[in-house]
């Protein structure tokens, strides 16, 4: 059974409670209360949408994004509302790394939602563009989303980290600054300015505007982080610890904090600190799954160092070639090709080291590293070509001296010799050429001298375990082996970590009505071949119409996998499944995967368009429409479907041109003739309706189309005695329910008793008639006359007992009756058989705080609101409800929602009343 039966069964007041107090404790920032006071209310009752969805908020707050991610997801399959959870739930994806799935999963899709949800939603989706290395996709999201709202500082925001991304500084101080022009005292905008000018070097100016954001914003994480930097690289050692300590209070599983913390510790000589500040970066970060920070290079370049540090390379490695991925100019890139380096793992430290020198052209280290790993490799003219190009520009003492290896390796020995030398008596504490000049002597063999001068350096540093083993090796070469054993073994003692000196028929049977008839057929076929798609989705059709909802998805769905790239039908069924299931997520995303198999198939491209419509998002299906008619060709009943859907679009336009190739290929095909003039209604051009209204008459006398059409002429121009004549001539020619309808709408507005003898008319001679009899009901109720009401829906209700509407109709009288605990009881009966509709739940909520259960009526009210929060009833239900209960400000934000645009509803004034008392 669906979702709102769990709902409705669901009356332990305890659960409302627990969500009432997590809701406050959230509001207070108390995440992890709040998470306990939420799982709390889930064990009474699992399937609370309003508690999921805090649920899901919460632990996003708490830095729980997996968990999070499910929380939301539950919440999907509970039926809320996707523009209430479809940002959050974005935001949780991208914190666990999942850019692509927010880019290209269903889920995701901006078309349909409201535009303030679409713009959130669209900056998130650049940030992810961006993330995965596509700048030019980020940046034109952002300026869609700045189209839907373009007085936000959020777009402006949002284009300050591509930019820098980008290397556009200035692009990025002009983006920030705009957005301080809108909200001067944003955090977010300050601590970006500053982040510009940091990178500038402008460092007063970023101090200021970190400093800026922190006074907007104490607890601003970044600015602290920043600001903290900042003083580290201005030897400000007290401000960093300060800055540091503050994000740890703040923010106690910070990894940056620990780091800041490390790195002041460190220049401050206190060692012990640093290592475990160091220790507790790891011991934050390890535990974690690298996905969730894939697109966080600043956070893996932390985990990177802090390994390194503590001498883990191996540990390092997975970390610093992630930071390489996503930024190969990196300094993650000149790290990792050291441990490759010292790994012997020459191809990929050359290869680092040259994504690295791209970025930094003039990084002496780096040279020297790349230019050392070529002459590894035997590549000594190119190491030799390397170094030169680099002295030209850095003419670097440890440049010269690898330079000098370099020559003696390509045979050069004179060349280099001199060079040495006359840098070391230019500058003898140059320990690289030293080093070096030490080493060609050896390889010269001339021994002595490079004992001499390999002694000489050891005497400036006794304690270099680098120089130490150069000793040794020169002690070696000099045949000296005792001298050499005890300088290596000083070596190893003082780096015990150095290791130089040192490793994926049944639907006949159905129609009739006799569907265990059918199960038995379909499940004969599937004992034999349980992949046959068509019996799959025929016995998913059949448990649908038992009410097997969950069963016949899963049905269905297995019919889709197993089906054929040409056989549509199983995915079209479970499209049309989905809608008729009011799943507008589940359906978008089916009909996606529809559109990868046929993108150019006519049912495909009308199936996608139901589907825009059904998610109101009218633009794309136009748009699909469009291309729809243009494949149809001259198809005057394909074109007709097509016309009625672009009518439902709203794009009168397009459904006059498919009508007017449909009839130039079938002139006379009357139902594009009668939609024709429907159009031309609905573009105002009265005249011309009437006139093909009237050919329709003379061309078919015996119909009442045509007379039924010169009612909706007189409709429009809102002449009510001609309206009434025409649909009740339409009426006597075809006595069909439809043409009562019609009359039975038009007398309903000036003479609503004679509207009300015409429907029991037709009722004594059709009592089965629902429709009429639902009509009936319906008119009663707008008069008041309750009492009459009540009996045409329990009329309805004989004859149809799983209607739902009747049941929720009948419940929303009662209330007005007075009689609520009997409306308590009809609502509930209506959610029982509709689960997961948001109109019924509004009505049960409000009739149980009518019946005065508050805290079962905002359980209720709740859940309804975050299915349908565009509802203007339950928002004004559910305020009232806030209000009674003491919640003033969130009462004023329901009623003031329920107002917005100035909508027409029941409760408008009331809505409007309540507001006044709450301001």
């Amino acid at each position: 059974m669906g979702a709102t039966v769990c709902v409705a069964l669901a009356a332990d007041p305890k659960a409302s409670l627990y969500y009432e107090d997590a809701l406050q404790r959230y509001e207070k920032k108390d995440y992890a209360s709040a998470i306990v006071q939420l799982k709390n209310a889930l064990k009474l009752d699992k399937k609370q949408l309003a508690v999921q969805m805090l649920l899901g908020k919460a632990l996003l707050a708490n830095g729980e994004v997996n968990a999070a991610e499910v929380a939301f997801l539950e919440a999907v399959r509970l039926g809320i509302n996707r523009s209430e959870v479809v940002v959050p739930m974005a935001r949780a994806v991208v914190a666990q790394g999942k850019q692509r799935e927010l880019l290209d999963g269903p889920r995701f899709d901006p078309a349909g939602l409201p535009p303030g949800t679409q713009s959130q939603l669209l900056l998130l989706r650049a940030g992810a563009a961006a993330d995965l290395g596509d700048t030019k996709t980020a940046l034109k999201t952002i300026e869609e989303a700045r189209k839907l709202d373009a007085g936000s500082a959020d777009t402006w925001i949002a284009e300050v980290p591509i930019r820098i991304r980008m290397r556009q500084m200035r692009e990025a101080l002009v983006a920030a600054d705009k957005a301080l022009s809108i909200t001067p005292d944003r955090a977010d905008a300050l601590y970006l300015r500053g982040t510009v000018l940091h990178l500038q070097g402008e460092r007063s100016g970023a101090l200021a505007a970190y400093g800026a954001a922190l006074k907007a914003q104490p607890g601003h994480t970044e600015a602290l982080v920043s600001r903290a930097g900042l003083a580290l690289d201005s030897n400000r050692l007290d401000d960093a610890v300060r800055d540091a300590n503050e994000l740890l209070r703040l923010a106690p599983r910070e990894p940056r904090g620990q780091y800041l913390r490390a790195q002041a510790a460190e220049r401050q000589g206190d060692s012990a600190t640093a290592k475990a500040a160091l220790k507790q970066v790891t011991a934050l970060l390890d535990p974690v799954s690298m996905d969730f920070f894939r697109y966080r290079p600043q956070i893996l370049m932390l985990g990177g160092l802090a390994h390194h540090a503590l001498g883990e390379r191996e540990k390092a490695k997975p970390y610093l070639e992630a930071v390489q991925r996503l930024q190969p100019a990196s300094p993650a890139s000149k790290l990792l090709a050291q441990i490759y380096l010292s790994e012997n793992n020459l191809d990929r430290g050359i290869e680092s080291l040259d994504n690295y020198l791209r970025g930094n052209p003039g990084d002496v280290q780096a040279i020297h590293l790349l230019a050392s790993a070529h002459m590894s490799q035997g590549r000594y003219a190119r190491a030799t070509q390397l170094l030169q190009d680099a002295l030209r520009r850095h003419d670097q003492p440890q440049l010269r001296a690898l330079l000098g290896l370099s020559l003696v390796s390509a045979g050069r020995v004179t060349d280099a010799v001199a060079e040495l030398e006359a840098t070391l008596r230019k500058d003898p504490k140059q320990m690289q050429a030293g080093t070096a000049l030490a080493t060609i002597y050896m390889q010269s063999g001339k021994s002595q001298q490079a004992l001499a001068v390999s002694e000489a350096l050891l005497k400036q540093q006794p304690d270099n375990p680098g120089l130490l083993n150069l000793v040794g090796l020169t002690r070696r070469s000099a045949g000296d082996l005792a001298g050499a054993r005890k300088a290596f073994e000083q070596a190893a003692y003082a780096d015990a970590k150095f290791i130089a000196p040192l490793v994926n028929l049944a639907r006949l049977d159905r129609f009739a009505g006799d569907y265990q008839k059918a199960a038995e057929r379909l499940n004969a076929i599937l004992r034999k071949n349980e992949k046959e798609v068509d019996a799959l989705s025929e016995i998913g059709l059949v448990l649908e119409n038992t009410g097997k909802m969950p069963e016949a998805q899963r049905w269905l769905e297995k019919a889709a996998d197993h089906s054929s790239p040409g056989n549509l039908d199983p995915a079209l069924n479970l499209v049309d499944f989905h809608l008729r299931a009011r799943d507008v997520v589940a359906a978008r995303e089916a009909s996606k995967r529809l559109f990868s198999k046929a993108p150019d198939d006519m049912r495909v491209l009308l199936t996608q368009a139901r589907v825009s419509l059904a998610g109101g998002d009218a633009t794309g299906a136009r748009t699909g429409l469009t291309r729809a008619a243009g494949l149809a060709s001259y198809d005057a009943q394909l074109l007709f479907k097509i016309a009625l859907l672009q009518m439902q679009a709203d794009h009168p336009a397009g459904a006059a041109h498919s009508l007017e190739k449909a009839l130039a290929e079938q002139p006379g095909f009357l139902p594009a003739q009668a939609l024709t003039a429907e159009v031309e209604l609905r573009q105002g051009e009265f005249a011309k309706a009437e006139r093909r209204a009237r050919q329709i008459v003379a061309q078919h006398p015996k119909l009442g189309i045509g007379h039924a059409l010169l009612g909706d002429v007189a409709r429009a121009r809102k002449d009510n005695a001609a309206m009434i004549d025409n649909y009740r001539k339409a009426h006597q020619l075809e006595q069909s329910a439809e043409s009562l309808l019609r009359l039975h709408d038009a007398q309903s507005a000036t003479d609503a008793k004679a509207a009300a003898l015409l429907a029991e008319k037709w009722l004594a001679s059709n009592p089965a008639d629902r429709a009429v009899r639902r009509a009936l009901a319906d008119g009663y109720a707008r008069q008041g006359n309750y009492s009459a009401a009540q009996q045409a829906y329990e009329g309805l209700i004989k004859i149809s007992p799983d209607d739902a509407e009747a049941l929720n109709n009948l419940a929303n009288v009662l209330i007005f009756a007075g009689d609520s605990g009997a409306a308590v009881l009809r609502a509930q009966a209506a959610m029982l058989k509709a689960p997961g509709r948001p109109h019924i739940i509004g009505t049960a909520g409000w009739a149980n705080f009518k019946a005065g259960q508050t805290d079962r009526a905002l359980q209720l009210l709740r859940d309804a609101r975050l299915r349908d929060p565009n509802n203007p009833d339950t928002r004004y239900f559910l305020g009232a409800v806030l209000a009674s209960a003491g919640r003033k400000i969130e009462a004023r934000d329901e009623l003031e929602a329920a107002l917005a645009g100035g909508r027409a509803f029941a409760s408008a004034r009331d809505a409007q009343e309540l507001l006044q008392t709450l301001r």
